[in-house]
């Protein structure tokens, strides 16, 4: 099964590549998904048909599914202990029963129920691709940092409020007058813990990929450069860019020259940028690719005769051997990124971001013994065999 995660700067026109791309394998005889992590869902727009919760056929292109995900119906089956206990603790410091449920809607969480019901239809077996049309790139990286994150708090806190809550949930309840935790709330955090765990390694193993959807112009371009470098650091794989909305430079009056010469410089920014990755092209359309043909069209047009489904040729970012860790950080400038340890960690920063990496137990007993970015990939060495 592979899947494709398309993401970019909000307008660029990602939610179109996505659709045209899932239109396309579905055209070439591939059981077809395509789903939204965007809460301002606008795929169904796209592709001129209706979505319900579940995967429902896309009239007029066989094989192609749609889901647009019910974050209620979702959030009741993944989060359901978690809301009832938080509603239960607002209820009992007297807020009422609405104003309760408003709070518990978590900030973040219908994405997270989008990613948690795509590792649903993964498990499932029963698509050959799936397409994910992603929020835009700032809240795209903030949720795939997300289940890396919440991993290294819950191995840590998990155990111990198993131990305490048992011994803290009379006193909790008699001095602060409002409900402990019980063990079904900790297991329903466990659950969702899991889920997010196989999310990451759903999304970062060999059959995923991430394309990044731009527009050649100056803000765009500066953007795109720090999501790859930031998507590397994190671990997802990014095998292609796609660049939407270019201007022909053929029979152009003096307004449109103008375009085309400043989308040219951005484009070779773009080609000088993302190498050895390959740049699409996608023209200025004449008219907005509305509907299953007018995707299907733009999607042969875009990829050219290649296979788009084929498994990335791109290595993992992460790399690690008996004495050594190599982070692909493209494009990353030196001045930007940090390297700590503590303990069994690594806490690498790459402009405002930053991932923690736990490291396995044959580097966890050894000293670094060097660190240097050099050609886009960070190599941390350890010493031979040395305890730290």
């Amino acid at each position: 099964m592979r899947i494709l995660l398309f993401t970019g700067k909000g307008g660029v026109g990602k939610t179109t590549a996505a659709a045209a791309t899932a239109t396309l394998a579905a055209g070439r005889g591939l059981k077809t998904l395509v789903v939204s992590t965007d809460t301002a869902h606008s795929l169904a727009d796209a592709l001129a048909t209706r979505a319900s919760g579940e995967p429902e056929p896309v009239e007029a292109a066989p094989g192609l599914y749609l889901q647009q995900v019910d974050t209620q119906k979702s959030l009741e089956r993944h989060w359901g202990e978690l809301r009832d206990y938080a509603g239960r603790v607002l209820g009992e410091l007297g807020l009422d029963q609405i104003t309760a449920e408003e709070l518990t809607v978590l900030p973040g969480a219908e994405e997270i129920i989008a990613l948690l019901e795509l590792r649903e239809q993964a498990r499932s077996g029963g698509w050959d691709v799936i397409v994910v049309d992603c929020a835009p790139t700032a809240e795209t990286l903030r949720l795939l940092a997300l289940p890396e994150a919440l991993d290294w708090h819950v191995n840590r806190l998990l155990p111990l409020g198993r131990r305490l809550l048992g011994a803290l949930s009379p006193v909790v309840r008699r001095v602060a007058r409002v409900s402990a935790p019980e063990g079904e709330v900790l297991s329903a955090g466990e659950r969702l813990h899991r889920g997010l765990l196989e999310i990451r390694e759903l999304l970062t193993g060999a059959d995923a990929s991430v394309r990044l959807v731009l527009t050649p112009e100056a803000v765009v371009v500066a953007e795109a450069r720090r999501t790859l470098t930031s998507l590397s650091l994190y671990g997802y794989r990014v095998d292609g860019v796609i660049a939407n909305r270019v201007f022909p430079a053929d029979g152009a009056d003096e307004w449109r020259r103008a375009w085309a010469a400043a989308q040219a410089r951005q484009l070779a920014v773009v080609h000088d940028s993302f190498a050895p990755l390959p740049v699409r092209i996608v023209p200025y359309l004449p008219a907005e690719p509305v509907g299953p043909a007018a995707l299907a069209r733009l999607a042969e047009e875009l990829y050219a005769g290649d296979d788009p489904f084929a498994r990335p040729g791109t290595e993992p970012p992460v790399r690690m051997t008996a004495d050594l860790l190599d982070l692909a950080l493209p494009l990353a400038d030196r001045h930007d990124v940090d390297l700590a340890r503590k303990g069994d960690d690594l806490i690498i920063t790459a402009g405002p971001y930053r991932r923690v990496i736990t490291l396995p137990a044959a580097l966890s007993r050894r000293k670094i013994s060097s660190a240097a970015l050099r050609d886009g990939v960070l190599r941390v060495r350890f010493e031979a065999g040395g305890a730290r």
